[in-house]
């Protein structure tokens, strides 16, 4: 070290030992920061007011205002293991009560096939829940419990009204940890997405708010506190536990097309489902298509119709023949070829469920068809049928 600075370090130090052996000044006191208004604070473990930016109290007020309407639903399903044992497979999922009397809305996959299902609340109280309707296409069930008190409840929002960019905040269970508030924004509308029952689920919210397993079920909010979507879905990397975990693209069903189904359960007492009557159909195109002597640019072929459905009513056909396709593919031939629905063109094989599934009972359906040689179009009028449990 130099003669100089070591000199000066000799200095600072002496007039440190100094100050604090003849005079008033502890050492405690010589780091106490200074506060705005120049005076040092009268004791520094003294603990000082929290004060929270406007978005940081809105992100309290609303999880005060919904966590002790959000509920944790742990469900049992019976499964078989490598050798036919039956043993209790426990699932765990998220929902929220919707109205005083215990109605609550949750993800069909949480309860799906479960003989039991316990909801938690907030203050650890347990109910067995009852399924009141489902509806597989939006994955939506609608529970009951019955409690000795009115419960708390959330307000419903506008999911028609969501914009790109917009504030949104999940409440729910991850991994069984109740209670857990995350944040983010609409990253996109819209949406498509295979459920876990090989539907389509059509027009959902995308999110960047952290929603992990255990989250499905549970309230997707906006900055007013209202519930605008339900947390369904996520695309994640595996966790050491084999599960799917969060990267940021989260997705939630939008709160109307709940709504919808509400309103269907209090007027009617059940869920119901649409019905077009084609049970079996084969995509065809190309080399496939031009060898059954039908377009190219291809479609739905019509294998099998349910007898007095509507599609049958409207006159449509199924196979009248069965051909070996490829020597090991057996294929109904004859019937008519769904080329467009609703004037969007059948280019794949879910094309038909995923219309269905943008429609309602008593609603019309125009499938254009190749038959003989022309091209046609037939207009059904779907039928209903409940949804069963």
């Amino acid at each position: 070290m130099r003669p100089r600075a070591l000199i000066l370090t000799f200095l600072l130090v002496a007039g440190f030992w100094f100050v604090t052996e003849h005079g008033n000044w502890t050492v405690q006191q010589l780091i106490q920061p200074i506060s705005r208004n120049g005076k040092l604070w009268s004791d520094p473990v003294t603990a000082r007011g929290a004060t929270f930016g406007a978005d940081e109290q809105n992100n309290i007020d609303i999880y005060k205002a919904n966590s002790r309407a959000t509920v944790n639903i742990t469900s049992v399903v019976y499964e078989r293991d490598f050798f036919f044992q039956v043993f209790p497979k426990k699932g765990i999922g998220s929902g929220f009560i919707i109205n005083e009397d215990g109605e609550i809305l949750t993800n069909n996959h949480v309860v799906s096939g479960s003989r039991n299902i316990t909801v938690t609340l907030e203050d650890k109280k347990q109910y067995t829940a009852t399924v009141l309707g489902i509806d597989r296409r939006s994955d939506l069930a609608i529970l009951k419990i019955k409690a000795d008190r009115k419960l708390p409840f959330v307000h419903l929002g506008d999911s028609d009204k969501l914009v790109v960019g917009q504030k949104v905040l999940a409440i729910g269970n991850p991994f069984g940890l109740e209670g857990t508030l995350t944040t983010g924004i609409v990253s996109s509308l819209g949406r498509s997405l295979e459920g876990e029952e090989g539907n389509t689920l059509e027009g959902l919210i995308q999110t960047d708010a952290a929603i992990n397993p255990g989250n499905s079920g549970g309230p997707l909010l906006d900055s007013s506190g209202n519930v605008i979507g339900i947390n369904t879905a996520i695309y994640g990397s595996q966790t050491a536990s084999g599960e799917a975990g969060s990267i940021g693209i989260g997705f939630a069903m939008p709160i109307n097309r709940a709504k919808e189904k509400l309103e269907e359960y209090r007027t009617t007492g059940h869920i119901s489902r649409p019905v077009l009557g084609i049970s079996q159909t084969f995509f065809v195109q190309g080399d496939l298509a031009e060898a059954l002597e039908m377009p190219t640019s291809g479609g739905l072929l019509i294998e099998t119709i349910e007898d007095r459905s509507p599609a049958a009513e409207a006159g449509l056909r199924g196979y009248t023949r069965v051909v070996i396709v490829g020597g090991r593919i057996r294929l109904g031939i004859g019937g008519d070829l769904i080329v467009a629905i609703d004037g969007n063109p059948a280019s794949s094989q879910d094309a038909l469920q995923r219309a269905l599934s943008q429609k309602r009972p008593g609603e019309k359906m125009v499938l254009t068809i190749y038959r003989a040689n022309r091209t046609m179009k037939v207009t059904v009028t779907l039928g209903s049928a409940p949804e069963a449990l």
